[in-house]
């Protein structure tokens, strides 16, 4: 029995689906948020602001307020016309072929679930990934539920789920630091850093 953990965003895909997902439930919206988020993207990107700090501001500003169920609707379409478009082919076969082996095949990502759960479901793949906060009206707050699943929390997730030693062979895919924790969860030779980059 053999599990095979893969990163979403620069991994299966060639871009980010929670920044694709973000402009696509609201354009204008998601242009505004932009400008107005300038400086701290800067600071992102300078590394002198956190990612999950970023990844609420944005929350706040595009999802808050909004119903989960209006945006379960959202994804859904999102997964089925534009999502297709980003994942890249060798990423797909790899995912694929574990399928053929019987292997259990799990995103892992920190993109929000409800963005990548409608594509994972149609594919028959597991998901890990951040969870949103939603208040009693079932409406998102615009806050993340936990933790980001990023770095080591992709780690004590995964960890969390599967039994790790009940597998014979544990195979990882990931292409940012972000990922690492999880590549040393892999077996040698079965840890796989940007393995799609070039194909």
């Amino acid at each position: 029995m053999n599990l095979a953990l893969f990163d979403f965003d620069g991994t299966i895909s060639n871009r980010d689906s929670f920044v694709l997902f973000s402009r696509y439930l609201n354009p204008q919206k998601f242009m505004l948020a932009t400008i107005a988020l300038s400086p701290r993207i800067g600071g992102y990107l300078c590394g002198w602001y956190a990612n999950y700090r970023l990844k609420e501001d944005f929350l706040g500003r595009l999802y808050g307020g909004r119903t989960r169920a209006e945006v379960d609707q959202k994804a859904s379409a999102f997964c089925k016309d534009v999502l297709p478009t980003i994942v890249r082919g060798p990423a797909l076969a790899r995912i694929r072929a574990h399928q053929e082996e019987g292997d259990t095949v799990v995103v892992v990502s920190a993109t929000p679930r409800l963005v990548l759960e409608p594509w994972c479901r149609t594919m028959g793949l597991d998901i890990i990934a951040t969870e949103l906060e939603v208040d009693e009206q079932l409406r998102l707050t615009g806050k993340i539920h936990g933790l980001n699943c990023w770095g080591e929390e992709k780690v004590v997730r995964i960890s969390a789920r599967f039994d790790l030693k009940s597998y014979d062979q544990i195979s990882a895919y990931g292409d940012s630091k972000g990922d690492l924790p999880m590549l040393r969860l892999a077996g040698s030779g079965r840890s796989h850093f940007k393995p799609f980059r070039q194909q």
